[in-house]
């Protein structure tokens, strides 16, 4: 099955188009987790034990993983193995490099750790991202404008009186789709530049919304903007509202709460039934 079919079926079985971060930080777990590698995962298995009928999709962002070296590939491999099989993972990797790079990076996202889709930048070109986009079943989710205080450096640099940086990275993102797997990472906290966008790629390119929820985007306006014409391909992340919800010994029921109130919310705006 390739991703995109994947994500629609999640998402019409669950009535829902939020995913949830996995973004494992020591500093934040809840007070009754030991603080070791053993008790992330604990942590993340009982997050996704009481969220997984509330989710599109889960994201693990592999820095927070990497950073307890082996032991963390381990955790990842781990973790991306224990989401059940119709729950698509999207690995926030960021990657891109060389085409020979790129093709090992592609490896090990793809087959080594069995994600399903991966987010990219696009900074070195269709050599960087191509090895990725070949998987015809993966899903590849560029960078194009993001919720970061200084994406503007770059992303919104006009390049002549008809052109910003980021629609250039999506016009060409769509020239790229050659195997309808890529998807757009835009930030909630963009709101007006992500209604643009979804103007300009069309109906059937999914999109991944980050800053939701402590980053302070709206979900109503980030769902209205980034939906297509049915209410669908607008991916809302969330991680810490979620992940956190508790420091107490029900953090489980509590990221479940956090979780199913943002779905009630997204049902209501987009008349999920």
């Amino acid at each position: 099955m390739k991703f995109k079919e994947k994500l629609l079926e999640a998402a019409q079985t669950n009535k829902s188009w939020l995913c949830v971060g996995l973004d494992p930080d020591l500093n934040k777990l809840p007070g009754p987790v030991e603080k070791s590698v053993e008790g992330i995962e604990i942590f993340l298995k009982n997050i996704i034990d009481t969220t997984k009928d509330l989710v599109c999709a889960y994201k693990p962002n592999s820095a927070f993983y990497e950073q307890f070296g082996a032991e963390g590939i381990t955790l990842l491999k781990e973790v991306i193995t224990y989401i059940p099989d119709n729950i698509p993972v999207i690995l926030d990797a960021k990657r891109g490099d060389i085409g020979n790079t790129s093709r090992m990076y592609a490896i090990t996202a793809f087959e080594s750790l069995g994600a399903d889709a991966i987010t990219v930048h696009p900074y070195m070109g269709i050599d960087s991202v191509g090895p990725f986009i070949d998987y015809e079943d993966k899903g590849v989710f560029i960078l194009c404008l993001t919720s970061n205080p200084s994406s503007g450096d770059f992303q919104k640099q006009v390049l002549d009186s008809a052109n910003i940086f980021y629609k250039l990275v999506a016009q060409t993102s769509l020239e790229w789709n050659k195997n309808d797997n890529i998807g757009l990472v835009v930030g909630a906290t963009k709101p007006g530049e992500l209604k643009d966008i979804r103007k300009l790629i069309g109906q059937d390119i999914p999109l991944l919304i980050p800053g939701i929820g402590a980053q302070g985007g709206d979900l109503q306006e980030s769902l209205k903007s980034g939906a297509n014409a049915n209410g669908q391909l607008a991916i809302i992340n969330a991680s810490r509202s979620v992940l956190y919800a508790s420091v107490e010994q029900d953090y489980p029921d509590k990221s479940r709460d956090e979780a199913f109130n943002l779905v009630s919310a997204m049902r209501s705006i987009l008349n999920l039934k």
